[in-house]
């Protein structure tokens, strides 16, 4: 039998490489198949959202969302790992549970961040936007891509423990930044190219972002120029990729009428909306 990662020591088949492999393997199928699942739940329910889509109903009307068994899977996964560190092939079924799990929660990723079933309507495609940002991570991991600051590190060692430190510490705080003022893709890439950091770190905030909620406050006019910048050079951008993340999740059918876009940060003078109740 051909053993392929003894003919392709470079290859993702190889030791060093195949659990992260069967990793994304395992995550993009996952979320291949809860998405297929979803869609096939929405396309069988007429009318109103379809119930229980995607998750479990109890008989009491409890909803038990597909994202519990991907935090239970990450969970259990990561601590076998940390506590067995087993060989192959148990590492590889390992990586293939936590990937899965991790598809299973960055799928409904909108829902934990705004505490609340948005999974069809616009704000869900957040769901999508992280579940992007975690195949390009893993891919650029799996292609042999180090985090920047690692290999300048390696060659600064033996000259200055902390210029390599310092080198590390930069670059970590433009990804920051970038994820600060809601440049999440390039602060992605940032992390292992980092003058794409840089570029997003130096630009202005999304007016939405919690940079522009702090910074802004007090400056209108920077305020103005952001949401301009966003509406008008990213609006072409935001239209073709709703229409590709749609294509991968289906597209939103629902709109919750509590939820107003924000125009501002508040202090700013924009319309906010009215706030979502907390319970």
């Amino acid at each position: 039998m051909l053993d392929l990662a003894a003919t392709f020591p470079g290859s993702v088949l190889a030791d060093p490489k195949r659990p992260l492999f069967v990793l994304l393997l395992g995550f993009i199928i996952t979320f291949a198949l809860a998405r297929l699942n979803t869609r096939l739940a929405r396309a069988r329910t007429r009318g109103g959202a379809p119930s229980g889509a995607g998750s479990i109903v109890t008989p009491g009307g409890l909803h038990i969302h597909h994202s519990v068994f991907g935090i239970v899977a990450l969970v259990v996964a990561g601590i076998l790992e940390f506590a067995v560190q087993p060989g192959s092939p148990w590492v590889e079924l390992l990586a293939l549970g936590f990937g899965s799990g991790a598809a299973l929660t960055l799928d409904e990723f909108a829902l934990i961040l705004h505490l609340e079933d948005v999974y069809w309507t616009g704000e869900g495609r957040t769901s999508i936007d992280a579940v992007i940002l975690g195949v390009t991570f893993i891919t650029l991991l799996l292609t042999g891509l180090l985090p920047a600051g690692i290999s300048e590190v390696r060659d600064y060692v033996t000259i200055s423990r902390w210029v390599g430190s310092i080198l590390l510490l930069g670059s970590a705080a433009f990804v920051v930044v970038s994820y600060l003022k809601g440049k999440l893709f390039l602060g992605t890439m940032g992390i292992f190219v980092p003058p794409l950091a840089v570029v997003a770190a130096l630009r202005l905030a999304k007016p939405d972002s919690p940079w522009a909620h702090r910074r802004y406050v007090g400056n209108p006019a920077k305020l103005e120029r952001a949401r301009r910048r966003d509406e008008g050079l990213n609006r072409r951008w935001r239209r073709r990729k709703h229409y590709v993340w749609d294509a991968i999740g289906g597209k939103p059918h629902l709109h919750l009428p509590h939820r107003h876009p924000r125009r501002g940060p508040p202090g700013s003078g924009g319309a906010e909306g009215p706030r979502r109740p907390r319970g």
